[in-house]
């Protein structure tokens, strides 16, 4: 249970102020009948604006291929953002919507954006090895020997005191591969390859966890079932 102007501000609709002028006009409606205290708390399920069901009161889950030259930060003085191609609600929502994990501005492809704090926690913490397969082309022919090198869990990135967590390399061409994490350290497919004199020059996600992007085209994304990802 919400009170009213804080449900609909935490969803998108409009500031607390905007809401309580709503609800004087009669715009909000609670179990059918219209709403006229803008404090009284209700089930977000009960609530309609303008006849509508509120919009995902339970919170929201996409998977997003994103697109190379979009950062998933919410700083703008990082330059243009994954948000930026979501409606104009959602990115007004609070909590706000976020990316679980991040893809860098260069790298494309799989990327899951929720406002459900306890589930971002819950696929980015190590201790869930979440697998992630990332394709990547590199500048330099691959030598077989990395197989068991990025398997091996002893591969030390520069400046860091922990090694990598043991990480599944195919080389599926002498300058492709695939590679599955279990963590998401920095820029860590790019460090681990730059570690072995192979530079990184194209990076795509192509599956978290059971998700595969398939053929959701760049720039796009789509909603997923809240119980995507049990406890």
């Amino acid at each position: 249970m919400r009170r009213l102007d804080q449900l609909l501000a935490n969803l998108g609709y409009c500031s607390r102020r905007e809401a309580r002028a709503w609800i004087q006009e009669g715009r909000v409606a609670v179990r059918g009948k219209i709403a006229d205290d803008f404090g009284a708390k209700a089930d977000p399920g009960d609530v309609r604006v303008d006849g509508a069901p509120l919009d995902h009161p339970a919170g929201l889950l996409l998977m997003m291929h994103k697109p190379v030259g979009l950062v998933c930060s919410h700083d703008e003085r990082e330059g243009p953002n994954v948000y930026s191609l979501l409606p104009p609600r959602w990115r007004a929502r609070n909590p706000q919507v976020t990316s679980i994990g991040r893809l860098d501005k260069d790298t494309s492809g799989l990327l899951l954006l929720t406002d459900r704090s306890e589930l971002v926690h819950r696929l980015t913490s190590p201790k869930h090895k979440v697998p992630k397969i990332y394709r990547a082309t590199v500048g330099a022919d691959l030598a077989p020997t990395l197989v068991p090198l990025f398997a091996s869990g002893t591969l030390l990135l520069q400046g860091e005191k922990t090694p990598c967590a043991p990480a599944e390399l195919r080389i599926i061409a002498p300058r492709a591969a695939e590679l599955t994490l279990t963590e998401g350290r920095y820029h860590q497919v790019r460090r681990m390859f730059a570690s072995q004199g192979a530079e990184v020059l194209t990076l795509h996600r192509t599956r978290f966890g059971h998700l595969e992007l398939g053929d959701l085209p760049a720039g796009q994304w789509r909603e997923l079932p809240p119980d995507t990802f049990q406890p």
